[in-house]
């Protein structure tokens, strides 16, 4: 028994693309795959509600998701239907000429390629006992 291809959704496909935080998200995607912390600090909103949109993007079948451990990677896929596929394109197209979106994927830019590592916890020496005597 095969599985049944399910059918592109083209309402779906532009109720996804009707909300500017989706966006938002999908321009910082355009050229990469990005996790959801970076989404978090360049949108300045939490990370239940970044997933949510990312969520509704997936259901969209415009962005696929790759877990690697505990974090979420996101990426923009060609759509199936071939119409909703040139419409994205041309939407990222846009995207690359408009200066707000340009300057967040600039912010994206400098908060994924720091030049320091993330500052890693340092174990504490264990403490010596100290016996007062009278």
């Amino acid at each position: 028994m095969s599985k049944e291809k399910k059918k592109f959704d083209l309402e779906l496909f532009f109720r996804a693309l009707a909300d500017r935080t989706r966006l938002r998200l999908l321009n910082l995607m355009r050229q990469d795959e990005i996790c959801v912390c970076f989404f978090v600090d360049v949108i300045g909103t939490n990370q239940p509600k970044i997933s949510r949109h990312l969520a509704y993007l997936r259901r969209a079948g415009i962005v696929t998701a790759r877990r690697d451990g505990k974090w979420m990677h996101y990426k923009i896929v060609k759509p199936a239907n071939e119409c909703a596929a040139n419409i994205l394109e041309n939407l990222l197209d846009a995207f690359a000429k408009d200066k707000e979106m340009q300057a967040e994927r600039e912010e994206l830019i400098n908060a994924c390629c720091t030049a320091l590592a993330p500052v890693q916890l340092q174990v504490a020496k264990k403490a010596e006992a100290i016996y007062l005597i009278d």
